[in-house]
């Protein structure tokens, strides 16, 4: 049962009586439609005391908007506002009509939406356990430390040493609102002298967004499909930073062997710029061993003070999870704080706290193995499924390794009108343009698509990739 808080309410001096102007405030906002249809009034006794009046005032308020058709009256249950008004009073087209039915939550996790796991495979139990246990820790209701919970950062320390070879204390580490937010602060950590950065093109949408937000120019670093980024074009630019996603490169699904990576660091030590980082998909590879990452071979040579390393959980928990953090270099931890005091304030602490136990207990290893394996098994289904019902329609140019396959085609369909074609499915389809932000694609000669397969379930691939090849065929 909804109920009204009185908030603004005001009774004006123009009305004969206080029961006069009490009844024109609440019929006025309820022709307004500021208070909804169906929604409970307070207690006569309760409103009386908020506005300073005697409680026999609001009881005949009351009992006239009920008689004038505003109120409807319930025994034992009190006064709700009239699901009918009376029909002098009934709302125009343009007023604000609240909506009789919960509205419905739109689908971002609908059959090949990239960049979401299996979250049926999620131990929900395990995190509630997690979360219960620090629920009732009075410490944690109060204003956090700014850097992130430190048993937090104590454990990604020690994981991302073991996983991916960061080199890093956990007083270099941030915690932040999601990567996206750690995107952010990079990016403004670098723009002190230049706000010009090299973004991979195609590239990943999020992160362009960031960059026109804060104003930045962004000079294309072409990454090309089965090849990867040119690192000719980063060596001749005059930009100071670049932004990579040296793992699984978004959208192409190509990598940066170690060559290419201390060659990508070579070019920040003589520029003396910034390497951002964003190790996306490091944690599933399916083709070979992960490469360890540029921070880790740059703090071998005692050149990390060029990456900024930026990492999330929300692809190998949950999206819901929001969760992202930054290494940095120990120089450019104390502006990394003020610009995070300044966007956002400290991050949620009870997740934080439970986060640190699910890492710290092994459970986020244990998940990352399982889902590994699930989703290796899944990419393989895809590909097969995608030769089988598309022949030499369409081709996977992506490698094998996170949660999406990309596709690339000559000819026949486009990728707009074959994304139309899914939705009306329920499948999505991101058609490759998305991931472009300087207007190439009438360069391309051929087309693309990303197909993400991680909140799939297995037995449900065949079935859907048989329906998106009909709908390109037909």
């Amino acid at each position: 049962m909804a109920l009204i808080d009185i908030g603004d309410l005001q009774l004006s001096g123009d009305s004969r009586t206080k029961q006069d102007a009490l009844f024109d405030a609440i019929r006025d906002k309820i022709v307004a439609q500021l208070w909804g249809k169906g929604l409970k009034l307070p207690s006569t006794r309760k409103l009386a005391q908020e506005l300073g009046v005697s409680r026999n005032t609001v009881i005949h308020a009351y009992e006239q908007l009920h008689a004038e058709g505003y109120l409807e009256s319930k025994a034992g249950s009190g006064y709700f506002v009239a699901l009918e008004l009376p029909d002098q009073f009934v709302a125009t087209a343009n007023q604000f009509e609240a909506p009789s039915q919960p509205i419905k939550a739109k689908d971002h996790s609908r059959a090949f939406s990239p960049g979401v796991p299996d979250l049926s495979e999620f131990p929900t139990q395990k995190w509630q356990r997690l979360l219960m246990r620090h629920t009732g820790r009075i410490s944690l209701l109060g204003g956090q430390d700014i850097q992130g919970d430190e048993s937090l950062r104590a454990a990604l320390a020690s994981y991302l040493a073991t996983s991916r070879s960061v080199v890093c204390e956990p007083d270099r580490i941030v915690i932040t609102s999601g990567a996206q937010q750690a995107l952010a602060i990079a990016a403004l950590l670098t723009s002190q002298n230049d706000r010009r950065l090299l973004m991979e093109q195609p590239g990943y949408a999020q992160m362009a967004k960031v960059l026109k937000l804060f104003n930045f120019e962004q000079i294309p670093a072409p990454v090309r499909p089965l090849l990867g980024l040119d690192l000719d074009v980063v060596e001749n630019s005059e930009a100071e930073a670049i932004y990579v996603t040296p793992s699984n490169q978004y959208p192409l699904g190509t990598t940066l062997d170690i060559n290419q990576r201390l060659r990508l660091i070579e070019w920040a030590k003589t520029r003396g710029g910034w390497i951002i980082e964003d190790d996306y998909d490091s944690e599933f590879q399916f083709a070979h061993r992960p490469y360890p990452s540029l921070q880790g071979l740059a703090a071998k040579t005692g050149h990390d003070q060029h990456v900024i390393y930026v990492g999330s959980l929300s692809k190998v928990m949950f999206n819901g999870l929001r969760m992202g953090y930054l290494v940095l270099p120990q120089s450019m931890v104390a502006e990394a704080l003020t610009l995070k005091d300044a966007l956002s304030g400290d991050s949620p602490t009870h997740t934080q706290a439970a986060l640190a136990d699910f890492v710290a207990e092994g459970d986020l290893v244990r998940h990352i193995r399982k889902m590994r394996r699930l989703y290796k098994q899944k990419h393989q289904i895809m590909v097969t499924m995608i030769e089988r019902y598309f022949s030499d329609s369409v081709e996977v140019i992506s490698q094998a390794a996170g949660l999406h396959v990309t596709l690339r085609w000559y000819g026949g369909i486009s990728e707009q009108e074959w994304a139309e074609r899914a939705s009306t499915y329920g499948i999505v389809i991101r058609p490759f343009n998305y991931y472009e932000q300087f207007d190439e694609a009438g360069l391309r000669d051929w087309s693309g698509a990303v197909l993400g397969f991680g909140n799939v379930p297995i037995d449900e691939i065949e079935p859907k990739i048989c329906t998106l090849a009909e709908l390109f065929k037909s």
